[in-house]
């Protein structure tokens, strides 16, 4: 019974180290897809109107490279866009791509879940369409863009694991725009929190 119990535990520090060490890799570790949905209700002198819908959906694909055991250091692309419409009919849409350097590290314990933290900063690149009526207008700006993520990984098999997380991006350019007769400068913040789910490959 000792010697069964002996090989369990064995295997089990096996499931959680033996992927996270140096010279590993770590494909999708924070490759996470989120969808949401939100509408709300507007209340005024007894009246009560529909507020604007909002659609927020994101993915994440990443991949590291264990330059240390439970350090990962990679790269993290992502794709946000959030989209308002409005009862009548109006509708802006932001989509942020980036491209992030990260580092992540990873908690190992004597359990198949291990946590995780990690932080990132990079380049993004913002495109906002107005759309009213028979007009569009599309402003594309880029600029300083960095994250922070964390959450846990719960190890199936000592290669995969389900990747449960939260994340927060944020966005930062400043531009002038000229508009014929003069010129103002105009400074856009771009903040995004996520819920997230998806899968981790180690290697």
């Amino acid at each position: 019974m000792k010697k069964i119990l002996l090989v369990g535990a064995v295997a089990l520090c096996g499931l959680v180290n033996a992927q996270m060490t140096k010279g590993n890799w770590v494909v999708s570790g924070s490759t996470n897809i989120a969808f949401s949905n939100a509408s709300s209700k507007i209340k005024f002198d007894g009246n009560s109107v529909d507020g604007p819908k909002i659609n927020t959906f994101m993915v994440t694909p990443s991949v590291g490279y264990f330059v240390t055991d439970n350090i990962a250091v990679g790269m993290d692309l992502s794709f946000i866009s959030v989209t308002q419409k409005d009862n009548d009919g109006d509708k802006s849409t932001n989509n942020t791509v980036s491209v992030m350097p990260t580092g992540t590290y990873y908690f190992k314990g004597a359990t198949n879940v291990v946590p995780y933290a990690g932080a990132g900063v990079g380049y993004a690149s913002v495109t906002n369409k107005y759309t009213s009526g028979n007009s569009d207008v599309k402003l594309t700006s880029d600029g300083l863009a960095w994250k922070a993520k964390g959450g846990i990984v719960y190890l199936l098999t000592p290669s995969i694991g389900l990747d449960f997380g939260l994340s927060y991006h944020a966005f930062s350019t400043k531009q002038d725009i000229d508009y014929g007769v003069g010129s103002m400068k105009v400074t856009e913040n771009t903040n995004t929190f996520g819920v997230n789910a998806g899968i981790s490959v180690f290697l």
